[in-house]
């Protein structure tokens, strides 16, 4: 179970003010971004049917017992990995691993428990897989909450979207990289969102103590997730670990998301149910991903999401990257932060 408490920080009142803005920030609105880095997109129509064979290659996913992440599970065991999902409840994870079997009855898939909001448990499962599994060869940091009312605190203390969205994410790739490093072609998707291009890091208030506002909260860890994603692969090229990062993000889809953080009676869930019919599955939203993850063609150090309709929806494209994702001492000084406050630690030549 997460450990968490309340701190009341925000009023209903400017909850729903909140939340009603963010509606236009996560399902629509105007990008103050700039361009996708230029590279080479994928193919719109890509597919779980174009993945090719995973035979012989292990992943961990985080928050594989449903929505995206058991969609990604789902298909990587299809394609024939050996997939260890990582979440917090353990009848959860049968459940998921029973109905990936209905799919694929011969599918090499497992469950491992963690709490993404409590580092102790984060290196609790690092030490496991260091000591069960000969490699890892594919890392998704999938997992997520979204903008509960009140602000919550994580069993280390920080606000717990950036607990859970990006430093237990930041904390658990530490934890692993020696069996990524095993693999001859490692890979990280770190999971983003729309949300990240209105987000902004502030170091003076990083864990939201000043002023909570659940929108803006979960739109910081998502560029900080992001911002992690680009980082990672400039210190893999720099430090010769080896792996590859790649960014992805599913547009808008239909998954617990809402329900679990600000609620379908909430006004943003009232907005976001009214439309929900528009939006990705999450098989749908899960491609962006699953692309990152499997494809030859995709390329380290890129994002991956929708294309169409503000990238909410749409065929398979180069997701625009937010032009705070793009600053690389601020991301630099994000990762030395998270260092600290996570007690996590890369391997660094300057050490």
């Amino acid at each position: 179970m997460t450990k968490i408490r309340m701190t009341p920080q925000s009023s209903g009142e400017r909850t729903q003010r909140s939340g009603l803005l963010a509606l236009g920030l996560l399902l629509g609105g105007v990008f103050q971004v700039g361009n996708a880095f230029a590279q080479s997109a994928p193919k719109p129509d890509w597919n779980t049917a174009d993945i090719p064979s995973q035979a012989g290659r292990i992943f961990l996913v985080t928050g594989g017992t449903s929505g995206m992440g058991y969609e990604d599970a789902k298909a990587l065991a299809g394609a024939g990995a050996r997939v260890v999902i990582a979440a917090r409840n353990p009848a959860r994870g049968e459940a998921a691993i029973a109905r990936i079997r209905e799919a694929h009855p011969v599918a090499q898939v497992a469950f491992e428990a963690v709490d993404l909001a409590d580092l102790a448990s984060v290196r609790a499962l690092g030490a496991r897989l260091n000591t069960t599994l000969p490699r890892l060869d594919g890392l998704i940091n999938n997992a997520a909450i979204m903008a509960p009312p009140e602000r919550t605190t994580s069993a280390d203390g920080f606000e717990a979207q950036l607990a859970t969205n990006y430093l237990g994410h930041f904390a658990l790739t530490a934890e692993v990289l020696p069996l990524l490093r095993k693999s001859d072609a490692a890979r990280v998707v770190t999971l983003s969102s729309i949300a990240a291009a209105r987000g902004r890091i502030d170091f003076d208030d990083l864990q939201s103590e000043r002023a909570y506002d659940p929108y803006a909260a979960y739109a910081q860890s998502k560029l900080a997730g992001l911002m992690f994603a680009f980082e990672l692969q400039r210190r893999s090229e720099a430090e010769g670990w080896g792996i590859q990062s790649f960014a992805a993000h599913p547009g808008v889809a239909v998954t617990e998301l809402i329900e679990r953080g600000p609620g379908l009676d909430s006004a943003f869930g009232r907005n976001w149910a009214r439309d929900r019919d528009q939006y990705h599955s999450p098989a749908q939203g899960a491609l962006s991903t699953l692309y990152a993850a499997t494809a030859v063609e995709a390329q380290a150090g890129q994002y991956y999401g929708p294309a169409g309709d503000d990238e909410r929806r749409g065929p398979l494209g180069l997701a625009t990257v937010p032009a705070a994702a793009r600053d690389a001492d601020t991301a630099a000084r994000l990762w030395s932060v998270s260092e600290d406050l996570t007690g996590a630690r890369f391997p660094s030549r300057k050490r």
